[in-house]
């Protein structure tokens, strides 16, 4: 936790960010009943930088744990085949986010970022290590522009992601000199937060999320990756920039004892989370059933409702954590019903094999951070969820060491990007449980 008390003092409130143009595309926020403040917030299990040296350290069978280090050492293996003479992973290769027109070739120094943890992570760091050392080098590169506003894509709009991504990659580094730039992107991540700062109230479905830099509306995706980087480089739930953000986690969820929104007091109530509250709403879900990515599609007669999906539910669980609720938090435990009743390593639940490889590494962060080490499914089977998942990942990776995907969507086409998120999966069942583990709700929220 090499910065929780330098960056309380670094992140800007609300009333002292500089002023930013507000996107036109604000004015379809809607407005919705305020969400109460949580009172009370729990301590958060530290970020954990290192895999464990055992399987005595963590909860994992001894076949099991050398399978995952098989997997994670072939892994780092065909990332350093991959891996460009400047360092980086998918250099070439430009890519947008959702909606967004003009990709950009910033990916590559978020991929690159994700890449150097892998290897930080696995005790491969840059000063023992020569892929890991060009790796740093190229983010470095790309980010300190002497003399120049700091800005994470100049090109297009992917910032949050690179700069979450450089955050947390740092962060596992886990190397003093890193500090100001971590501090940086640290900053630069909550100060384009959409919040007061950007005319955004609280009562707006846009307040606390996340997005693709200042051209459009925040998701959950965003804002999972930007809590993230706050946790892994200790920031504390109690800042402003984790309670903003919960109030956005809120809106997300499909809880109507929680979520006032009108898709979410018409929808299943299962718990699960949908992509963004903003503007009405949207979830792939929703558009892989046929009712539209907005619910425009839904039949004649029936309410507006969002489908809930696995890798956003994981991502909204795991950021609920982050932001300090008890497992005990109705929210919480709603989502934690949805992941017992989908519990599956076949597919992204919702979207099929789209995002597979993203999926996973949510879950199997989520859940390290749960502290919980077997899931019970609705059926009342017990699944010890990293042997799962280790089994899992074994079964899908190529004779080179790499994995990916095929299905294409969400650049998960690249080999470099799915064995990156699948080494780090791997490498999140095997980190130990340093922190005594909160208890796990008794049973189904009520």
């Amino acid at each position: 936790m090499i910065l929780a008390v330098l960056l309380s003092a670094a992140i800007q409130s609300p009333e002292n960010k500089p002023p930013v143009v507000r996107d036109p595309r604000a004015a379809k926020a809607t407005e919705q009943p305020a969400v109460a403040p949580t009172a009370h917030l729990l301590p958060v299990r530290p970020p954990i930088h290192r895999i464990a040296d055992r399987p005595s350290e963590l909860s994992c069978s001894p076949t099991h744990w050398a399978t995952a280090r098989t997997g994670i050492d072939r892994g780092l293996a065909y990332l350093r085949t991959a891996q460009s003479s400047d360092g980086s992973w998918m250099a070439s290769r430009p890519a947008a986010g959702t909606d967004q027109k003009q990709p950009s070739l910033a990916a590559s120094t978020a991929v690159t970022a994700l890449g150097l943890k892998a290897m930080a992570q696995a005790g491969h760091t840059p000063l023992t290590d020569a892929s890991a050392k060009r790796a740093r080098e190229f983010v470095r590169s790309r980010l300190d522009r002497s003399g120049e506003p700091f800005n994470p894509d100049p090109e297009g709009g992917l910032g949050n992601y690179v700069a979450s991504a450089v955050a947390s990659g740092l962060a596992a580094v886990d190397d003093p000199a890193d500090r100001p730039l971590i501090e940086t992107t640290i900053e630069w991540l909550t100060r384009t937060q959409w919040d007061q700062g950007e005319g955004i109230s609280p009562r707006l479905d846009w307040f606390g999320g996340s997005g693709y830099g200042k051209w459009g509306r925040p998701d959950l995706s965003n804002t999972q990756m930007m809590l993230d980087a706050l946790h892994d480089a200790g920031v504390s739930p109690e800042d402003p920039a984790m309670e903003r953000a919960l109030v956005f986690l809120t809106r997300t969820q499909n809880a109507p004892g929680t979520n006032q929104a009108a898709w979410a007091q018409a929808g299943k109530g299962d718990g699960g989370f949908v992509y963004t509250p903003a503007n009405g709403g949207e979830s792939f879900s929703s558009e892989a059933a046929g009712e539209g990515r907005y619910g425009e599609k839904v039949p004649a007669g029936q309410p507006h409702s969002l489908r809930s999906y696995g890798s956003m539910t994981y991502a909204g669980f795991k950021s609920l954590l982050y932001a300090g609720l008890s497992p005990s938090d109705p929210r919480v435990r709603a989502a934690l019903d949805w992941i017992r009743t989908h519990w599956t390593f076949a597919e992204n639940p919702g979207v099929g094999q789209q995002g597979y490889y993203y999926y996973v590494h949510a879950l199997a962060r989520a859940l390290a951070a749960s502290g919980l080490e077997e899931i019970v499914d609705a059926a009342g089977v017990h699944h010890k969820w990293r042997d799962e998942l280790i089994e899992a990942l074994a079964s899908r990776r190529r004779a080179d060491g790499s994995w990916v995907n095929t299905a294409e969507r969400w650049e998960e086409s690249s080999p470099e990007l799915c064995t990156i998120y699948a080494t780090l999966a791997l490498e999140e069942a095997l980190k130990p449980s340093n922190a005594p583990a909160p208890s796990p709700p008794p049973g189904p929220a009520p």
